[in-house]
């Protein structure tokens, strides 16, 4: 393998990884993406002979600048300052792709890259980011290596230099060279990576995880999730069941086996109480902070009774989304947060609840939250009192309602005793005699509802939502629009059910009188083929999503979220383990007991390792000493003899009238001899060789190679005399 081949390519590939790294921790449009891939690909094709140009030059030069004023006028008009820094960061490392000229560019290229891993960190740093650390840490030994060695060759020898016997260097020539790298080399080079490893995991465990979380940038995803808004627009609302990205996963502890590859489990969102005709909205606005439990600071009782000891418990890890909605399964009456990680400036994480029964969360960490939902038993009655003022908010009909909506309402309820039976009525009316459709028909209609019910008669889930939620009003029953997820599909990998964008959905909440009081009940009037999760086709696309993001998801879960508590339970339950280890070998009582304790046993284990370290580089550096004595008086004895030799080689020459001055290199007075056409200029030029390599080079003056060395002296002095009697 080509020297300089092998190490352009390990220098653009590591050039490729940070930016990758970079680029994908960050909130970059995809259009901005596939330009900075697009321009890294033509910055690393561009064949090295073009790059000294007098063109690219100019450009390495004003490039930079140009980016710096272009990013800074982006700046001032508002664009994120992530997202141009990171584009500046990306841009500036193709630049410098584009317009390198030899080893001090090279090495640019290197730290460049090491920067944008460092950015990489401080973004966050999800799975991707994880695999081209890896990537980063198995090439980036034999990078640096290579590049050092092409920045001592290039450096020390310009053009037109000679090494120190004489002969020209040929810069080119060595960097084609193939025999400088070789497999062994990349090796060699490539498995310090595991080292490297070892050392970096071992310092991300141990190292106090305390205030870490300064150093990470919340860089929450802007776009909306549909459904999640301030309102919900019927005449505006589009496709809602065709984007696979992940917004949430659960876990739950009691599935059978095997698990439902679906799972219908409504998680509320949010909810509206005023419709005007065309839009949900929310009339009363005001977030109240939640009330901690007297437990902990980390829960918060849902309703008054709390949770108890036999509650079910589901496991929720959110994705960030705007606004920052928290999403709760039905019959949940207690939350405990998880913070992904401690800070120590900013605001603290914490809970607030709305006038619908929504919950958000805010503070300093946006990046998402992880929850645990507390559920009630079916045997508890939650009460849920209202008020007369928010019954007749929940009663409220827009202007201009039609009149035939709410006759239609009466026909199919006005036989009925309860406000249950009522509800249940019109869900089942809706789900049997109207059908699904993402793109309906009475979208954009003045009297979107109206046209629903009477015309098209087809509509999504929020057309069904909001005709059901208007019905019940019409028949003096309270009732509101609910907005939230349906439900999850299982991983397998993961052992979670990840709940989709697509999986968004609408359903209703009817506030149904009981004694003494009543409660908001749950009613879905959407038919079952629009009211279930997503259920991708089998597969082996499917079949690698689910891996990758269920190793995203463990990523997330134990690397980037890898905080304080995690590390003290680590600690925790190795000293559990080594205690049980004592007791079972009988180590816990008696003389042993003191010394075999894990403080004493760890400060003891160090200081023997230390001990052991420090006697080990004590005899290696006798080892190595001793090794470089015999190998200097080697050399002084190798290199006296070969000087010896030589001279006697001096000597013959000089009885031929051939003189060397002392500031003329042997070799070149050899070549001159040769130039010159002498008759012994081959056999000096020979002899000469044989004193460079063994002084110089390395080779081995034996007792053969001195007799021969001396016998073709004696020669060319034989040869001198002939000459002379003749």
């Amino acid at each position: 393998m080509r020297f300089g081949l092998i190490h352009r390519i390990m220098t653009d590939f590591l050039a490729v990884l940070g930016v990758l790294a970079v680029v994908s921790t960050a909130s970059l449009s995809p259009y901005t993406n596939i330009l900075l891939v697009v321009a890294l690909a033509a910055a690393i094709a561009l064949p090295e002979r073009w790059q000294g140009r007098p063109l690219l030059r100019n450009f390495a030069t004003i490039a930079p600048l140009t980016l710096l004023v272009i990013q800074g006028g982006r700046l001032l008009v508002g664009h994120s300052p992530l997202d141009v820094a990171v584009e500046f960061a990306a841009l500036l490392q193709i630049v410098r792709l584009a317009t390198r000229r030899g080893a001090a560019h090279d090495q640019q290229i290197i730290v460049l890259s090491l920067l944008h891993f460092v950015a990489g960190t401080v973004l966050g740093g999800g799975l991707s980011y994880g695999l081209c650390f890896l990537g980063f840490l198995v090439v980036a030994p034999g990078a640096l290596v290579l590049s050092h060695l092409r920045r001592e060759v290039e450096g020390n020898y310009r053009q037109g230099a000679r090494d120190r016997t004489g002969l020209p260097v040929d810069v080119p020539r060595i960097l084609r060279s193939r025999r400088v790298v070789g497999r062994g080399f990349l090796t060699t080079t490539c498995l310090l990576s595991i080292p490297i490893l070892l050392f970096t995991t071992a310092l991300f465990v141990l190292f106090p995880r305390v205030g870490l979380s300064l150093l990470l940038l919340n860089h929450p995803r802007t776009g909306r999730m549909i459904g999640f808004s301030e309102h919900v627009d019927l005449g505006d609302v589009g496709v809602l069941r065709d984007d696979p990205a992940i917004a949430l996963r659960f876990e739950l502890s009691d599935l059978p086996a095997p698990p439902p590859t679906r799972l219908i489990l409504r998680l509320r969102g949010t909810a509206f109480d005023g419709y005007d005709g065309h839009a949900w909205i929310r009339t009363q606005r005001d977030l109240h902070p939640a009330e901690h439990g007297p437990e902990s600071s980390d829960l918060y009782p849902l309703f008054p009774a709390g949770r108890s000891g036999h509650d079910r418990m589901i496991s929720f890890d959110l994705e960030p989304i705007d606004p920052p909605v928290v999403f709760l399964p039905p019959r949940a009456v207690a939350l405990r947060i998880k913070p992904q990680n401690q800070v120590l400036l900013g605001e603290p994480l914490a809970l607030q609840r709305g006038s619908e029964g929504e919950y958000r969360y805010s503070g300093s960490d946006l990046r998402g939250l992880r929850y645990d939902a507390y559920l009630a038993d079916e045997i508890l009655e939650l009460v849920e009192p209202l008020s007369q003022a928010d019954r007749a908010r929940y009663l409220a009909l827009p202007p201009h309602f039609p009149e035939r909506i709410g006759v239609l309402a009466h026909t199919w309820t006005d036989d009925l005793p309860t406000s249950a039976a009522k509800a249940r009525a019109i869900e089942t009316h809706l789900r049997k005699e109207f059908a699904y459709d993402l793109r309906s028909p009475s979208q954009g209609k003045p009297e979107p509802v109206d046209h629903f019910l009477f015309e098209s008669k087809r509509g999504h889930c929020e057309f069904f939502s909001t005709a059901m939620a208007l019905m019940l009003r019409a028949v003096d029953i309270p009732s509101r629009n609910v907005t939230g997820f349906v439900g999850g599909t299982w991983n397998r990998f993961g052992r979670y059910y990840a709940v989709r964008e697509g999986d968004a959905h609408s359903w209703v909440e009817a506030y149904v009188d009981r004694a003494p009081t009543g409660s908001w009940i749950t009613f879905d009037p959407t038919p079952p083929s629009g009211a279930q999760p997503l259920e991708p086709p089998g597969g082996a696309y499917y079949y690698m999503r689910d891996f990758v993001e269920a190793l995203s998801q463990r990523w997330n879960t134990y690397v980037v979220g890898y905080d304080l508590r995690k590390q003290v339970r680590i600690f925790d339950e190795l000293s559990r383990r080594y205690g049980r280890l004592r007791s079972k070998v009988g180590l816990d009582n008696g003389p042993m007991d003191r010394m075999t304790r894990a403080p004493v046993f760890a400060a003891g284990t160090l200081a023997i390792v230390l001990v052991g370290y420090a006697v080990w580089r004590r005899r290696s550096r006798r080892g190595e000493r001793g090794r470089r004595d015999r190998d200097k008086r080697s050399g002084d004895a190798r290199a006296a003899t070969a000087a010896a030799l030589y001279r006697t080689l001096e000597m013959a020459l000089q009885t031929h009238g051939i003189m060397r001055v002392p500031s003329l290199p042997p070799l070149r007075h050899a070549e001159q001899l040769r130039s010159r056409q002498h008759p012994l200029a081959n056999e000096i030029f020979a002899l000469t060789t044989v004193y460079l390599e063994t002084r110089f080079g390395g080779g081995a003056l034996t007792d053969v190679t001195r007799r021969d060395f001396e016998r073709r002296v004696h020669a060319i002095r034989t040869f001198r005399s002939e000459i002379q009697h003749g």
